[in-house]
């Protein structure tokens, strides 16, 4: 069997209804992983799971599963977890990939958009890990995989609350590959650089700005969702076994150049 085949494996993906955690979604079930797909539209999970069917069909159509839900409740992530599992039987991979972006000035922040915003980007990928490590622990073997920022690293105009996020999320995936590895639970990070997405279509709207990061990168071009695959099935797989605490850059050599 391939170190790159999932079959056999079952991954939860968070903000599965559009954009990276779609993407996501498509990448593992296409790989032979079964996906429960978590996010507050159901249509639009529901289309996910159309999409994964027409992509697959050519073989069997992957095992999915939607869960509509409000991860904003964080009281409610361990019913989450236990839900996902009663729907699955189990979760091998979890993708912490819903999250948001106000993009507000430091004058318009308030205490609630910075809550909201530290809230679905950082703590909702910790509790609702901690809450499925315990099953993959018993297995001694498990992914998690967090999404950064190019604001792990950079400043953004209008970026203080996200970056503050995102950097916890760089952080916050090397202190669980500290604290989940030796039991067979690795954590690693994708960094994406500017793709198409509901969170950056304020960006894509401008042509002269998409064009001029664009021009930023080493490659010259912004990123294409199927450019997100590889790291997604890598980070997943056994491939990636001996890898952990890590953050892969996908962004065309934004953050090399």
């Amino acid at each position: 069997m391939s170190a790159f085949s999932l079959s056999g494996k079952t991954a939860l993906v968070t903000g599965a209804s559009s954009g990276i955690g779609r993407q996501q979604a498509v990448a593992l079930a296409a790989a032979g992983a079964s996906v429960v797909l978590v996010g507050r539209r159901e249509q639009a999970l529901i289309e996910t799971v159309q999409l994964i069917n027409h992509q697959t069909e050519a073989a069997s159509p992957a095992s999915t599963h939607v869960l509509a839900w409000d991860l904003l409740d964080r009281d409610a992530l361990d019913d989450l977890a236990a839900a996902a599992t009663a729907l699955a039987g189990q979760v091998d991979i979890l993708c912490n990939t819903a999250g948001v972006n106000h993009r507000q000035s430091v004058e318009d922040i308030t205490p609630d958009s910075w809550d909201n915003t530290l809230l679905l980007n950082l703590t909702v990928p910790f509790f609702l890990a901690k809450a499925l490590v315990p099953a993959m622990q018993s297995r001694q073997w498990g992914r998690i995989i967090n999404v950064a920022s190019l604001q792990s690293r950079h400043a953004f105009t209008n970026g203080i609350a996200y970056g503050a996020s995102k950097g916890g999320v760089a952080q916050l995936t090397r202190a669980m590959a500290e604290a989940w590895s030796g039991q067979g639970v690795t954590c690693n990070a994708i960094g994406p650089g500017f793709f198409p997405t509901e969170l950056t279509a304020p960006v894509f709207a401008d042509s002269n700005k998409s064009d001029e990061l664009a021009k930023r990168t080493a490659i010259g071009r912004n990123g294409e969702m199927r450019d997100l695959d590889g790291a997604t099935v890598f980070f997943a797989s056994s491939a990636s076994d001996y890898i952990t605490g890590q953050i892969l850059y996908v962004d065309g050599g934004f953050t090399a150049v």
